[in-house]
Order: C-alpha cells, then sequence, then structure tokens
C-alpha cells in the first residue's frame, strides 16, 4: 500500500477514534455514579451540534465574520446548553426512577433520545434534511513526503484529545473528580461523609453533556455536515466502546473509542483487498461484527472495572 494512504487512514482512524472516546467517556460518567445506561446520550450530542449550527447562523446575522469567534461562540453556547440539558435529565427524569427497575430507566432514556431528534427534525428548519456545517477551521495541507496532512484535522484531534485531557483531569485531579469516583465506589458512603450526592450527579451528567456536545461539533467539523439522526450510530458506537473498554472505566472508554475506529478503518481497508465485491461502506458490519466476537470471548471489556465487596 502506498505509504501516503497508510498515513491518511491512520489520521482519519485516530480521528475518528477521538470523537468515539469522547462519546464513551460520557457514558462511563453515567454508568459510574448512577449505574444506568443512558440511551438519549447520542441524541443530546446531535442536539449539541444543532445547538452550534444555530448559533452559527445567529452570528452571521449579527454580523461576526471572524472564523475564530464564531467557532468560539458556537462551542460555548453548545457545550453550555447541552450541559444544562444533561442535568435537567438527571434531576427530573434520571434520579426519581433511581429507586426503579433499570429497564425503566432505559425505556425512559430511549423514548427521550426519540424525542429529541424528531423534535430536531420538526422544528429546526427544514431539519429532515442534512445540514452543511461551517468550515471555520484552516483548510491548508502540510506535505509530509507523500502523505498531506491536513490542518483541520490535526487540529480537531488535538482540541479532542485535549478535552479527554481536561475531563481526566477534573476526575482524578479535583474536588469534583474526588467526589464523583467516591459516589462511583460506594454512594451510600459518600453520602454519609457528606458528600452532595444529588449535586454529584447533576455535574457529572452535565459533565458527560457537555463533552458530547462538542464530540456533535467535531464530527460536524470533520465532515463538514450533519443530520438529525447522526447520534443514533455515534450513540451505538460511543456504547459499544464503552462496553469494549470495560463500562465504568473512563481509561477502558478511550481505549475502546480508539479500537472501533481502529476496526472500522481496518475494515475499510481489508475488505475491499479479501472481498472485492464488498466496498468499504461495509466497514461498519466488519467492526460491529469483531466487537461481538469480542464481547462473547471477554464479556467484561478490556479494562474490567474494579469492585469492591463488603464482608
Amino acid at each position: 500500500m502506498d505509504v501516503g494512504l497508510f498515513g491518511q487512514y491512520v489520521a482519519n482512524g485516530l480521528m475518528l477514534g477521538v470523537i468515539y472516546a469522547m462519546v464513551a467517556v460520557g457514558f462511563t460518567l453515567f454508568f459510574g455514579v448512577l449505574d444506568v445506561i443512558k440511551f438519549s446520550h447520542g441524541d443530546v450530542l446531535t442536539a449539541g451540534a444543532f445547538a452550534g449550527l444555530a448559533t452559527y447562523g445567529g452570528l452571521q446575522a449579527l454580523g461576526f465574520a471572524s472564523p475564530a469567534v464564531q467557532l468560539l461562540i458556537m462551542l460555548l453556547v453548545a457545550v453550555a446548553a447541552m450541559a444544562f440539558l444533561g442535568a435537567l435529565i438527571a434531576k427530573y427524569l434520571v434520579l426519581p426512577l433511581r429507586t426503579a427497575p433499570p429497564l425503566n430507566t432505559l425505556l425512559l432514556t430511549l423514548m427521550l433520545g426519540a424525542a429529541l431528534r424528531e423534535c430536531v427534525r420538526l422544528f429546526y428548519p427544514q431539519g429532515a434534511n442534512p445540514k452543511p456545517f461551517p468550515r471555520l477551521l484552516p483548510q491548508d495541507a502540510v506535505a509530509l513526503g507523500s502523505f498531506m496532512l491536513r490542518l483541520d484535522n490535526a487540529l480537531l484531534l488535538l482540541g479532542g484529545l485535549a478535552a479527554i485531557a481536561a475531563v481526566h483531569f477534573v476526575i482524578t485531579r479535583t474536588k469534583l473528580g474526588l467526589a464523583i469516583r467516591a459516589v462511583a465506589q460506594d454512594a451510600e458512603t459518600a453520602r454519609i461523609m457528606g458528600i452532595d450526592f444529588e449535586r454529584v450527579v447533576l455535574l457529572t451528567f452535565a459533565l458527560g453533556s457537555g463533552l458530547a456536545a462538542l464530540a456533535g461539533i467535531m464530527n460536524g467539523l470533520y465532515y463538514s455536515e450533519i443530520n438529525f439522526s447522526i447520534g443514533l450510530l455515534l450513540g451505538v458506537i460511543g456504547f459499544s466502546a464503552a462496553v469494549v473498554g470495560g463500562l465504568g472505566n473512563i481509561y477502558g472508554a478511550i481505549l475502546g473509542g480508539f479500537l472501533f475506529a481502529g476496526l472500522q478503518t481496518a475494515g475499510a481497508v481489508l475488505l475491499p483487498a479479501l472481498l472485492p465485491q464488498l466496498p468499504s461502506a461495509y466497514k461498519d458490519v466488519f467492526a460491529f461484527a469483531a466487537v461481538i466476537a469480542f464481547m462473547a470471548w471477554r464479556p467484561t471489556g478490556l479494562i474490567a472495572e474494579k469492585t469492591a465487596e463488603r464482608v
């Protein structure tokens, strides 16, 4: 294979991996503090991407012409709005069902996701059609031998890695992170020790949802297009990555995101080479089949969640 083409596949895999890892980290945060699977997470990502696009339209109408300013304001508005939405979901929908059977929460978040998706489709102007996403990053490219490194992709990759590193810093180096880890380890003991359980849960859901909004905008910048159903596939992939990595483990979620992207990239390369009748569009089938086989072999994921049992 041509070295430049191979480098392009690697760059694409890294870019997809960082987006998947961001979504997977959100699933892991929610599961860690409440042992719930929030299946509306992908649709929150969609809402965040459309919130960013709507903000861009407003900035254009107000005469803001600087791409850097436009992108910064889009990010701030989308992340803040989805963080607030995540906190509302936790307070009024998830926490009240904490003592209910897990199936109730699963069903509720599935329905909420469908409602969010349909609201975007119905109430956003021509929301049923794909929307072009503005190109706000430099479109230049740097030649590295036969490989052309696009600056926008490099900036997106660095930005995604910085966001994941920031979340990791919050979880491991701050008082909020200590409280989140304490609640995830033993919620009742954390309450006894004076930790405000509800506040921690709301902030955790806000953090995960804000990260999803950032992933949605990055996805729009990468593909230069968004549609009301992008959260369906990204949500399933993010959840799969979290499970493969070890649900409840942030390192496993990150690893699972990059692993899934690697499987997709491998499928895009290998399928046309080994089976010419199968185009690279079957890469998702290849990746999910590999995940199914892996989970049958290792149900606990790559990094099993550590649990403590009192005796």
